[in-house]
C-alpha cells in the first residue's frame, strides 16, 4: 500500500506539472499505519505490545529531502492516541506535530491523516505515541530522510542502511506503568533492554532461555550506514559493536565532524548514524551491546541488550564477555567531554547546497535568555508532579492554536516565567511567549537525581554548552560559538546545566519537554507560542487542515468518523478518479 501510494502520487506530481494545475514539483510519499494491540514476549514473558503494521517494532518510513509526507493512522487501540515526529521541523505546520497542546488526540477505533512536508531536512529520526503512556508499549520506527542526488553525502556512498532502535523496556503495561506514577510511585528499574523489539543474546547464564534475539547480517569488507535510535523510557544506554569502530557521521539531521568511537552514550530520544566497516576477521559473530549508563553498575547489569552482527563468512557464534562500556565512574568529565566533541561538520552540504555550517550562530546577538530549571517529581495538591521552573504542566482541553481560531478564551496563559520562581511550585497551563525571529538562549539546569534528555519541536538547536555544577553568566566563556552541533534533543546532567541556542523562525506552537518519559508524564514540559506580529492576515502558518479534529470546547464541532474501511474505500475511489482525469489530460496534450 505504501510503495502504491508514493507511486501514485510521483505520477500525479508529474502530470499536475505537465498539464499546469500546479507547481509544486515536490513529490508525495504516502503511507498507511495501523496501530494495534499484539502478544509479544521480547524478554520472555508473553505481554500486550502496540504494534504498527502488526510489527514489532513498526515499520521504517523512507522519504527524501523536501516530499510531502501523507501518513494515514488507523488508531485500532481501546484508547485515543496521538502520533510525534521528533526532529521533524513542520516548518509553518505545528498542527501536524502529534502533541495534545496542538492536536486533538485520535479517538479509538478512528484513522486520522497526516500531512507534511520535509522542508530542507535530511537525516535519521523515528515516529512514536506522544500520550497515554503508550510509548513504554511500543508503537514506534524509524523515519529517515535522504538527501536528494544533485547533493552529494560527505562521505562515499556506504553498502547499505541499517536502521537499530535501542531502548530501556518493562514487561508490564503501559496501562499499569501510568498507573504506577498516578499513584505516587517510580517505575523503578525496567526488565531489560530491547534491540529492534528484541530481548538480549544468550551471552551467559543470566539470560533466560527462550528468548528471541536480533541479528545483523553483513558482509566482510563493505561499510554500512547503521542509525541507532534510542526510542525507550527513561535510560541513557552505551552504544557499542564488539571489535568494530563506530565513524560518527550524522546527529538528528546534520552531518558530524567524523571522528571514531569505540562505544557513544545514546540518550533517550537521540539518533546517530554511523559509518562502520567491516574490517574484522570472520573466526566468530560480534556481539552488539546497549547497557544501561549513569546507574548503578552491578544493580543494573541485567538490563543489558545484546544483539549479533553476522559477518556472511562466520565460522562461529559470538562467546566470551561483552565488551566493556566506559569505565568514568570516578570521572564525571569523561561524558561530558564525549558530548562536547561531536561537532559539526562545517563544510558538509546538508539537505540545500550550501554548506551547513555557514549559519554564523556564534556571532548573533541573543535577544531572550530562559532558564528551565528541574527538580525531583514533587507532591502539589496530593498528586506526585515534575516541573520545570515550579510549573508542572496540564494540557489544556482544546489545543491552542484551535483555541486561537475560534478566539476562546481562558484556554492557556502567557505567563511561563523565562526564570526560576521563588514560590511554592503549581499546576498551570502557562505558556512562553517567544519572539518571532528572535536568537535566543536557553539554559537547562537539571537539579534531579536521574539524567534526562530534552527536546524542542519545530526546531533544531545549537548545543553550545554542557557542565556539572551551577551555570552562571560567566559560564558562557566556555561556549562554543564556531561548530556546536545542532540537533533536537539534547542531554543534561544530574547536577549539571547544558546551553543551547536557537533562531526562532517557526511560526506556531511548539512543545519543549523532557524526553524521560516518566517525567513528561508527570507533566516537566511547556510550549513556546511563536507568531509572526507583521503578519495581519495570519498566513506565516498554515491554515487548520480539513481534516482538524475537535475537542474540549470545540467538540460539539466534530462530526462523526465514516469507518476506516468505508473512507479507506472513498480514498481509493478518488485516486482511480484521478488516476483517469491525468490520463485524459496526457492524452489530450499528445493529440
Amino acid at each position: 500500500m505504501a510503495l502504491f501510494g508514493l507511486n501514485f502520487y510521483c505520477f500525479v506530481g508529474i502530470c499536475l506539472m505537465r498539464c499546469g494545475f500546479c507547481s509544486a514539483a515536490d513529490p508525495f510519499a504516502h503511507f498507511d499505519l495501523e496501530f494495534s494491540y499484539v502478544t509479544a514476549s521480547p524478554l520472555g514473558v508473553p505481554q500486550q505490545v502496540i504494534a504498527v503494521n502488526r510489527n514489532f517494532p513498526g515499520p521504517t518510513l523512507n522519504v527524501t529531502t523536501n516530499y510531502n509526507v501523507v501518513v494515514n493512522v488507523k488508531n485500532n487501540l481501546d484508547e485515543s492516541l496521538l502520533i510525534t515526529w521528533p526532529g521533524i521541523e513542520m516548518r509553518r505546520g505545528s498542527w501536524q506535530d502529534g502533541v495534545l497542546g496542538t492536536n486533538c488526540p485520535i479517538p479509538a477505533h478512528w484513522n486520522w491523516t497526516y500531512q507534511f512536508q520535509v522542508k530542507d531536512q535530511i537525516g535519521s529520526y523515528y515516529y512514536v505515541p506522544s500520550i497515554n503512556f503508550q510509548r513504554a508499549a511500543g508503537g514506534f520506527g524509524g523515519f529517515i530522510i535522504t538527501n536528494r542526488k544533485v547533493i552529494s553525502l560527505p562521505f562515499n556512498t556506504p553498502d547499505g542502511d541499517i536502521v537499530i532502535t535501542i531502548g530501556d523496556w518493562y514487561t508490564r503495561d503501559h496501562k499499569d506503568l501510568r498507573a504506577s506514577l498516578d499513584a505516587g510511585k517510580e517505575l523503578g528499574m525496567p526488565d531489560g533492554v530491547l534491540i529492534n523489539g528484541r530481548g538480549p543474546f544468550k551471552y551467559n547464564s543470566s539470560v533466560p532461555d527462550g528468548i528471541e534475539h536480533e541479528t545483523i547480517d553483513v558482509d566482510p569488507g563493505k561499510t554500512y550506514r547503521i542509525r541507532v535510535i534510542n526510542v525507550g523510557v527513561s535510560t541513557c544506554l552505551n552504544f557499542r559493536i564488539q571489535s568494530h569502530n563506530l565513524l560518527l557521521a550524522e546527529a538528528e539531521g546534520h552531518y558530524t565532524s567524523q571522528q571514531n568511537y569505540t562505544s557513544l552514550d545514546i540518550h533517550v530520544g537521540q539518533s546517530y548514524s554511523f559509518l562502520v566497516t567491516m574490517d574484522q576477521n570472520a573466526s566468530s559473530d560480534y556481539y552488539i551491546v546497549a547497557s544501561a549508563r549513569f546507574v548503578n553498575q552491578s544493580e543494573w547489569q541485567r538490563v543489558t541488550g545484546v544483539a549479533i552482527l553476522h559477518y556472511s563468512n562466520s565460522k562461529g557464534r559470538a562467546s566470551g564477555p561483552l565488551p566493556d562500556p566506559p569505565n568514568d565512574v570516578n570521572d564525571n568529565s569523561f561524558a561530558v567531554n564525549q558530548a562536547m566533541s561531536i561537532r559539526m561538520n562545517n563544510t558538509a552540504s546538508g539537505a540545500r547546497p550550501n554548506p551547513q555550517g555557514s549559519f554564523r550562530y556564534g556571532s548573533i546577538n541573543v535577544t531572550d535568555v530562559y532558564v528551565l530549571r528541574n527538580v525531583p517529581p514533587i507532591t502539589i495538591d496530593g498528586k506526585l508532579r515534575a516541573t520545570y521552573n515550579g510549573i508542572s504542566f496540564v494540557n489544556p482541553n482544546t489545543p491552542v492554536g484551535l483555541a486561537d481560531n475560534y478566539k476562546l478564551k481562558g484556554s492557556y496563559k502567557l505567563d511561563f516565567p523565562n526564570t526560576p520562581m521563588n514560590r511554592p511550585p503549581t499546576v498551570d497551563r502557562s505558556l512562553i511567549n517567544a519572539t518571532f525571529k528572535g536568537f535566543v538562549e536557553i539554559v537547562l539546569e537539571n537539579n534531579d537525581t536521574v539524567v534526562q534528555s530534552f527536546h524542542m519541536d519545530g526546531y533544531s538547536f545549537f548545543v553550545v554548552g554542557m557542565a556539572y555544577g551551577e551555570w552562571t553568566e560567566n559560564s558562557r566563556g566556555s561556549y562554543n560559538r564556531w561548530d556546536a552541533i545542532a540537533r533536537s534533543t539534547t542531554q543534561v546532567f544530574p547536577g549539571g546545566w547544558t546551553a543551547i541556542l536557537v533562531y526562532l523562525d517557526n511560526v506556531g506552537v511548539w512543545n519543549l519537554r523532557t524526553v524521560n518519559l516518566d517525567r513528561w508524564y508527570l507533566g516537566q514540559e511547556t510550549y513556546m507560542k511563536i507568531i509572526d506580529p507583521e503578519d495581519d492576515d495570519q498566513k506565516a502558518e498554515d491554515a487548520p487542515p480539513d481534516n482538524v479534529l475537535f475537542c474540549g470546547a470545540l467538540a460539539h464541532f466534530q462530526k462523526p468518523q465514516r469507518s476506516p474501511s468505508a473512507a479507506l474505500s472513498i480514498q481509493e475511489s478518488l485516486k482511480l478518479k484521478i488516476v483517469m482525469l491525468m490520463a485524459f489530460a496526457v492524452i489530450y496534450m499528445m493529440i
